[in-house]
């Protein structure tokens, strides 16, 4: 996009949009939501300002907001969009972390698992990665993606007879998970709004978690837990 500020108040108003439908799916909410603003209109339309009722509808007005996941992901999105130009009008230089095709495809083969006490590994938070171009050993997957599309490919994985982890927390975007056949799963999700497709079955979250297991999950020796949370996005479990 162009401008980036139109970018940002086109999200910004999308999710003021997602937080007036949150405070009107709640009528106790709702309700405080106006007698809060009530409150404040009165007390400034007086010539003396009424302070007490000024502090009681600023409160009650605070504290429904702060209920509301959208109040939250407002300020996530306007202080992560503030960084980024602030970063990008000093000078930093962010390009190693971005492309134009921000899909993450991460191609996961395994050996013999060996110890990883106090093992780092450095994360990409934005932009395209690729992990698997040589053989490496498993080990549990734990991913943290601000926005972008994300791929995870084990159909080359001989996963070890317990029970593996795959984690992820993103921001926005669509995350895909390719899982072989033989392979119970467990799968484990919470979003503000996205839909998930499991075993050939849709599902759309609003602002809600929901744990859904494989018919043979509890049949096979080899089984995959999947964790995932996001704030915008959707989720695709896909059977190779």
């Amino acid at each position: 996009m162009k401008n980036p500020w139109r970018f940002f108040l086109l999200i910004e108003a999308l999710l003021a949009i997602l937080l007036l439908w949150q405070l009107a799916s709640n009528t106790a909410v709702l309700v405080m939501f106006i007698f809060g603003v009530l409150n404040i209109y009165w007390a400034l339309r007086k010539n003396r300002k009424r302070r007490f009722q000024l502090i009681l509808g600023s409160v009650i007005l605070a504290l429904c907001l702060v209920n509301s996941p959208a109040t939250w992901a407002m300020l996530i999105f306007g202080v992560s969009f503030i960084f980024l130009k602030g970063a990008e009008i000093a000078g930093v230089n962010f390009s190693s972390y971005f492309s134009k095709n921000k899909k993450a495809i991460i191609m996961v083969e395994a050996v013999e698992p060996t110890g990883h006490h106090g093992e780092k590994k450095k994360q990409n938070w934005m932009g395209s990665e690729r992990i698997g171009n040589e053989i490496f050993e498993w080990d549990d997957i734990n991913l943290s993606v601000f926005a972008g599309d994300t791929i995870i490919d084990l159909g080359n994985t001989l996963l070890p007879k317990e029970d593996n982890v795959v984690l992820i927390r993103k921001g926005f975007g669509r995350t895909r998970i390719i899982v072989p056949d033989g392979v119970g799963i467990m799968l484990e999700h919470a979003s503000i709004y996205g839909k998930i497709e499991f075993d050939h079955e849709e599902t759309l979250l609003k602002n809600e978690s929901i744990k859904i297991y494989s018919e043979d999950y509890d049949q096979t020796p080899r089984r995959l837990k999947l964790v995932t949370n996001t704030l915008f996005g959707d989720v695709e479990v896909i059977r190779a």
